[in-house]
Parts: structure tokens; C-alpha cells; sequence
């Protein structure tokens, strides 16, 4: 047989999925994968029955339902003042996934190179090597995970392209502040360079904290194309709606790629979600409070027995720093042995780093019910107690 595409021919079986198959394997609560355990607003979930009951049930735009974009539109200008014109730089995509496919198909070309800070998300590094783009990581360093000069001036180069910018980030729960998206800005048009924001954690942030988009600051608009996603706002990720946002000649590009790959997303679905956004705001800035909590009991506990909490500024995870429990093994060692015999999944940091990577990080979901998370600490507590 002739080879296969080796971006992904070599890829393994994702930790996800390994710790998900060994969480149901022995009974274990699992505080590894990134989802809620309970479904966003009723009312939404009425308004797509009632869309898919009424129709219609055809192909919708390739770009998106004109109600969703016109609602993503006010949204960015609500917000961030952003001003996007809804007919030619709002494209719906089935998930945040699609849209960073869509997004790097569209403005990275072979031999360019890509910018990447690690700990990452684990499909960009494929997906830029799958249209033969080059990327070259920063890592990022607990527990601050902070970006300086020193790392972009070795990082940047003339064959830099596209940065890939994760804020709020997954998995660290880091929140960029405006001064290192400054320092960002002025790589970006000395190389001159554009941006990939993934910002799908945009209204989960805590301690006050606000989210500011990369294209809000001088210079940066044309530069960047921003991913959201209906399924972290408003807690329906099996829905499967993303979107991308950006100056009409990048998002132009990022629409041809998208008509390839999914085309489109279903009507009942994205006529839900403008819904949301016009009618229930309410509901993800109450969601951020809600998580914040649950953050702050789950540091609190896993403190108590061991655990060194870092901490999370977003997002639905809490990096802790298993050293002081004297495990002997890996991180991915660590997390089996939680998994087998305190019965409570997580998911190591170190798959997150393409090179050399901490051995003693493991992240875990608090998007929980709060009740999940209490049987999740009585469970750690009777293991690592008797430990």
C-alpha cells in the first residue's frame, strides 16, 4: 500500500480518549475531557425544536443564517467595539474546531511558518502540518505562562506567517494581559504577520478579569481572525457551532475553505444561538460566576490534600502540581494511577507540549455539577489520605 498522509497515519490515540475509555473502565468520575455535564437554556433548546419543527430544513447560506450573523456582529460590537460588517466578515462553521481548520487552510500555505505557545491545544499542530505549514512552538512556563520579548525575537522570522493565539488558554487557564498582547502586536507587524485568535473561552474568565481580543488594539484589526463558539458560551457543545470573524479579505479566504469542509451548519441550530446571543447574556455572565466557584472550591480541596493548585484566570481548568504527593511516574502515570484507584479521571499537561514538557501538571475539568465535584474530592481525599 502506498503511504498515507503521515500527519495523521502517525498520529496515536488521543489521551482523551484514553482516559475516557479507562474513566468508564473502572467507574471513575472524569474531570479529564472539557464539557459540561449538564445542557445551556432551556429556551434555546426550544427555539431549535421549534426551527427544526418549522423549518427550514434545507441548506442553509454556506456563510451562515443571516440572524446568527447580524447577532455575531452586534455581539463583537456590543463587547469590544469591534465593528464587523455581518455580510462579509461573519462565516458560521460547525464547531471551533472547523473554524481554526477553515482559518489556517486559508492563510497558511506550505512552508510557512505558524507560531505556536505551549501547553496548546492538541489539533493545531496537525492541521498546520496536514497543509504544510511549519510550526514552531513557544513554551510557555508554569505558573505564570508568561510571554516575553526573548521568546517571540527567537520564535519570529521573514517566513513567519500566522500566530495561533489561544487567550483565554487551554489547557493552562491562562488569560494574556494586555501588556504581552502589545509585545505580541509589534512582532506581528514588524514581521508583518497575522493571527489566529482562538477566543472560544471569551466570557469565562474570573477574579474580574475581561477578555480583550488582539484585534482591538491598534494596528491589529486587518491582522486578525478571531474563533468562537455557541458550544462554550452557552454550554451546548454537542451542537457543534463555531464561527470566525475578521477583515473581509482574510474571512473571504477562511469561507472558500470552509464550503469544503463542512459547507455548512445546521439552520435550527444557528437560528438558536442568534437567540442566545440577542436574548440571554445573562446566562454566560452568570455562567462565569458559577465556574469561578466551582474553581474555587475544587483549589481549595485538592490544596488540602497535596495538590498545588496554579492558578486559573479561565477557561473550565485547574492546572495543578502533583510534586509534593512523591508520585513515582510521569504525569501520564499519575493520571492512570488516579483514574485505577481513586477513581477520578484527569488529564496530563505534558501531552500538551510538542517538545520537553513538565512531568508533574495535571489539568482537571471543573465544569461540573458542584455535587460531581464534592464526590470527586471525597474520592481523591479517602485515596491520597490513606497514601
Amino acid at each position: 500500500m502506498k503511504p498515507l498522509n503521515p500527519t495523521f497515519a502517525g498520529l496515536g490515540t488521543t489521551i482523551f480518549t484514553v482516559m475516557s475509555q479507562l474513566a468508564q473502565q473502572h467507574g471513575a468520575i472524569n474531570l479529564g475531557q472539557g464539557f459540561p455535564d449538564t445542557d445551556g437554556p432551556l429556551a434555546l433548546r426550544e427555539r431549535a425544536a421549534q426551527a427544526l419543527i418549522e423549518g427550514p430544513n434545507q441548506y442553509p447560506p454556506m456563510v451562515g443564517v443571516e440572524a446568527l450573523r447580524q447577532a455575531l456582529a452586534a455581539h463583537a460590537k456590543r463587547f469590544y467595539d469591534l465593528a464587523y460588517d455581518w455580510r462579509s466578515e461573519v462565516v458560521v462553521t460547525s464547531g471551533g474546531t472547523e473554524a481554526l481548520t477553515a482559518s489556517i487552510m486559508a492563510l497558511v500555505k506550505p512552508g510557512d511558518e505558524v507560531i505556536l505557545f505551549e501547553p496548546a491545544y492538541d489539533s493545531y499542530r496537525p492541521i498546520i502540518e496536514a497543509v504544510g505549514g511549519v510550526a514552531k512552538s513557544i513554551p510557555l512556563k508554569a505558573p505564570g505562562w508568561t510571554l516575553n520579548e526573548q521568546a517571540l525575537a527567537a520564535a519570529f522570522s521573514p517566513r513567519t506567517k500566522v500566530v495561533l493565539l489561544n487567550s483565554p488558554m487551554n489547557p493552562a487557564g491562562k488569560v494574556f494581559s494586555r501588556a504581552e498582547l502589545e509585545l505580541l502586536a509589534t512582532f506581528l507587524k514588524r514581521f508583518d504577520a497575522l493571527a489566529i485568535c482562538d477566543e472560544v473561552y471569551e466570557h469565562l474568565t474570573f477574579d474580574g478579569l475581561k477578555h480583550t481580543p488582539l484585534a482591538t488594539l491598534p494596528g491589529m484589526y486587518e491582522r486578525c481572525v478571531r474563533v468562537g463558539s455557541a458550544g462554550k458560551i452557552f454550554s451546548l457543545t454537542g451542537w457543534k457551532v463555531g464561527w470566525v470573524t475578521g477583515p473581509a479579505a482574510l474571512i473571504g479566504a477562511v469561507s472558500k475553505a470552509h464550503q469544503f469542509i463542512t459547507f455548512t451548519t445546521a439552520a435550527a441550530l444557528q437560528i438558536a444561538v442568534a437567540h442566545g446571543l440577542d436574548n440571554f447574556e445573562s446566562y454566560y455572565l452568570t455562567l462565569a460566576k458559577e465556574l469561578e466557584g466551582n474553581r474555587d472550591y475544587l483549589s481549595n480541596a485538592l490544596s488540602q490534600l497535596g495538590f498545588e493548585p496554579l492558578l486559573a484566570q479561565g477557561t473550565y481548568f485547574l492546572t495543578t502540581d502533583i510534586s509534593k504527593l512523591r508520585f513515582n511516574g510521569s504525569d501520564v502515570e499519575f493520571c492512570k494511577h488516579m483514574t485505577e484507584h481513586a477513581r477520578v479521571a484527569a488529564i496530563p499537561l505534558s501531552v500538551f507540549f510538542s517538545g520537553d514538557a513538565p512531568q508533574t501538571l495535571v489539568r482537571f475539568a471543573f465544569c461540573k455539577q458542584r455535587s460531581v465535584l464534592e464526590e470527586s474530592v471525597r474520592r481523591l481525599s479517602a485515596h491520597f489520605k490513606r497514601n
